[in-house]
């Protein structure tokens, strides 16, 4: 060894040594939180309380705070830090996921979030900043592997370079998939940055093409976001929504390790309270039902439930038979729609209005007869004509009050009603909506029982009364946690508003996402949307009843859209929602090998894709292969390619994605090979290999994929050049194509 490598070898391990020592600190200063946070916690579970269920609330409340900070702290353990910077005046600071400070309130580690860390990943040679130098941190457990520095100033004047802790990021990108999405916190690249700390207010849609990070940096918005603006986002909530709950578990720990665990997490087709389904129509029902028609059709379905009778209706109330008039139930009805409150809670007046008017026709007809009426007889005539069967027969059947499910299942099994609502429809689009009453209900579905659900409006109740009862048990739970703070003497560690929050969820232990999801009217302060491409008008529709005040990350790439009801820009996709928008282009390939990208562009433009130019900003030691072979031989090579890549990798994941008509012969030839090895459905992200369709498998990375038949996936989906394109660009490794071809 050569002296300047010795020296060189010396100094490297007296900065290992020295690093070591201050991550060690760090967590020793973590672990002296989270005892503390412990302590707090057996604090206030011993603390003498009343016997009243007020004092029990506070209580439980207290401590569900202590709890989540302590697994809030326990989720960042893992690489607590990975980044130093140091400052012109030589001033150090080091980041990591959240922000710790010494017993003396002087900062030992600067949250990521924080304005002082951007320069982390915004410095650059030609603008550093401020900064002389940037170290990242590569850690196992807590112990410090490797360090990578970058040194601004005169030797470093590239105002191109695209990438910064290039060795941290290329140890990130080749790492192997756990079939679990990790954060990329520590290797943020400078575009991607910018786009997480933007503005909160307004719609920001982010457009990138497979492997651009899309996903990653919505996330970590929606992490930059709660950490910014705490304080407006505490009580209402940030709802993120994916385009499946394969999706959603495959990027479910990311929030959680970056210190955020207050978030709701929901697929498209969990978005109805009550309703949790995968359920997919067919392409061109799920068209229909999408499209903005079928608002326009459950109005009128709503209007058609408010209707008088034709003709002069005879009831009988306590011996007395009584000519109803339609005019007097047309009036009622009148004087309810001019509320323009929802169906139900109009309904409410009608029956006010009908009554007063058969009470008043009832006495003028008894007088006529001879008898004297005082006030209180009026009040007994009105309590009679409301308890009688002929006059609720009345009633109910000009304005019968309805759910959305009986709406909708009406609206689907009930053709002849169908086709009085729909006049200029075919015969062929109703039977698209045609299925029996027991059937269930649909993704597509989703969006229409939230529409319904707002025409409807919640059955007759003291609505009005509940939510006066509701603000001034807020005002109270307010002044009870103040009090509860005094009391049990932590002030400065809890906000009163946030324990009031918690007041909220006494009794059984819920979560903000079990909460939130529990209720259809909740409104959040920020929703990310990924996959955005895919989303209908009537789903924009519900996702707009969900965040009034529009604030919205919406993350997607137009030229994978395969839904049958998706947009072809992003102008006219979120057109339901909002006219005006932000967009933002991701440019950089960071997940997908230059080969494999390649050779998906490739196919993209022989179907006529458009697709977002970007660079991969790595190659693959394997080349693609493409494995041709006779069209009663498919499954074999698929077998053999799936064996023959485990061979070269038996502890990496692996995907099959497969036209929907192949997957189960697919899935059952793998399963006789690979055994518990293969999954699919649901459990493909805790196996080794995952057999998957086009659709689901969006948004997924593995380190290898093997596709069947791209032919027959263009074939078998609605937009087929879209899916196979997915398809092509899920992997991060090794990609072999397998295409069945006559001989």
């Amino acid at each position: 060894m050569s002296t300047d490598s010795r020296i060189a070898g010396s100094a490297m391990s007296r900065e290992l040594d020295r690093e070591q020592a201050y991550l060690s600190l760090l967590y020793e200063r973590l672990d002296a939180v989270k005892a503390e946070a412990a302590r707090e916690l057996d604090r206030v579970r011993r603390a003498p309380i009343g016997g009243t269920h007020q004092n029990r609330s506070e209580r439980d409340a207290m401590a569900r705070i202590f709890e989540d900070r302590i697994a809030q702290l326990r989720e960042v353990d893992d690489r607590l830090a990975f980044g130093r910077l140091e400052t012109e005046e030589g001033d150090l600071r080091y980041i990591g996921r959240i922000g710790l400070r010494d017993a003396d309130l002087q900062p030992l580690l600067l949250d990521w979030r924080v304005p002082q860390a951007s320069a982390f990943y915004q410095a650059t040679a030609a603008h550093p900043l401020g900064i002389r130098a940037r170290r990242h941190l590569s850690t196992e457990g807590r112990s410090v592997t490797r360090i990578e520095d970058e040194v601004f100033g005169d030797a470093a004047t590239d105002e191109d370079r695209p990438l910064t802790g290039e060795s941290a990021l290329m140890a990130a990108l080749t790492a192997q998939r756990t079939g679990r999405m990790q954060d990329i916190v520590g290797t943020i690249q400078a575009e991607q940055d910018r786009i997480i700390r933007s503005d909160l207010r307004g719609v920001l849609v982010v457009q990138g093409g497979p492997g651009t990070g899309k996903t990653a940096v919505a996330l970590h918005r929606a992490a930059y976001l709660l950490y910014t603006h705490r304080e407006r986002l505490a009580s209402s909530g940030l709802l993120v929504v994916g385009p499946s709950r394969s999706f959603l578990q495959y990027i479910e720990q990311v929030l959680p390790s970056l210190g955020e665990t207050g978030v709701v997490l929901s697929s498209v087709g969990q978005l109805y309270p009550g309703l949790d389904t995968q359920d997919e129509d067919p392409p061109a029902t799920a068209a229909l039902k999408g499209s903005l028609r079928m608002a326009e059709l459950l109005k009128r379905a709503v209007q058609s439930r408010q209707v008088a009778p034709k003709t002069v209706q005879t009831i009988e109330v306590n011996g007395e038979r009584l000519d109803v008039e339609p005019e007097l139930i047309v009036r009622a009805i009148r004087r309810a729609q001019e509320t323009r409150k929802p169906h139900n809670e109009a309904r409410v007046t009608f029956v006010s209005h009908a009554l007063a008017a058969l009470t008043a026709q009832l006495a003028a007809q008894l007088r006529g007869g001879g008898d004297t009426l005082e006030d209180e007889d009026l009040r007994m005539l009105r309590e009679d004509l409301r308890t009688s069967q002929d006059v609720r027969v009345l009633l109910n059947t000009a304005w019968l009050p309805l759910t959305p499910e009986k709406l909708l299942g009406d609206l689907y099994s009930r053709p002849s009603w169908l086709a009085s609502l729909t006049p200029s429809w075919s015969a062929e689009r109703r039977a698209l909506l045609a299925r029996r009453r027991d059937e269930p209900f649909t993704v597509a579905d989703v969006p229409l029982l939230d529409e319904a659900a707002e025409l409807l409006g919640e059955a007759p109740s003291a609505s009005g009364a509940k939510e006066a009862a509701a603000r001034r048990q807020r005002q109270l739970d307010v002044e009870n946690a103040e009090n509860a703070i005094r009391n049990m003497g932590v002030e400065g560690l809890v906000s009163a508003e946030a324990l009031a929050d918690n007041f909220a969820a006494s009794g059984p232990r819920l979560t903000a996402s079990e909460r939130a999801m529990t209720d259809r009217t909740w409104t959040y302060g920020h929703v990310v949307v990924d996959e955005a491409q895919e989303l209908s008008p009537m789903q924009w529709r519900l996702l707009r009843r969900r965040a009034p005040l529009r604030s919205f990350t919406i993350v997607g790439d137009i030229a994978q859209a395969s839904s049958p009801s998706a947009a072809a820009n992003w102008a006219d996709a979120v057109k339901p929602l909002t006219s005006e928008f932000r967009l933002e282009e991701l440019t950089v390939n960071y997940r997908t090998p230059t080969q494999i990208a390649q050779l998906a562009e490739e196919a993209a433009r022989q179907y006529g894709l458009a697709v977002t130019p970007s660079r991969s900003v790595r190659d693959s030691e394997w080349e693609p292969r493409r494995l041709r072979v006779a069209p009663d031989r498919v499954i074999p090579a698929v077998v053999r390619a799936v064996g023959e890549d485990r061979d070269v990798d038996s502890t990496g994941t692996l995907a099959v994605i497969a036209p929907n008509g192949r997957i189960t012969a697919v899935a059952a030839a793998l399963r006789e090979r690979f055994g518990e090895e293969v999954g699919l459905g649901l459990d493909t992200l805790s196996r080794p290999i995952s057999v998957l369709g086009p659709h689901t498998a969006k948004g997924l990375e593995f380190d290898a994929v093997v596709v069947v038949d791209p032919e027959g996936i263009v074939r078998g989906e609605p937009r087929g050049a879209s899916s196979l394109y997915v398809a092509l660009t899920r992997a991060t490794q090794r990609l072999s194509v397998v295409i069945p071809a006559q001989s």
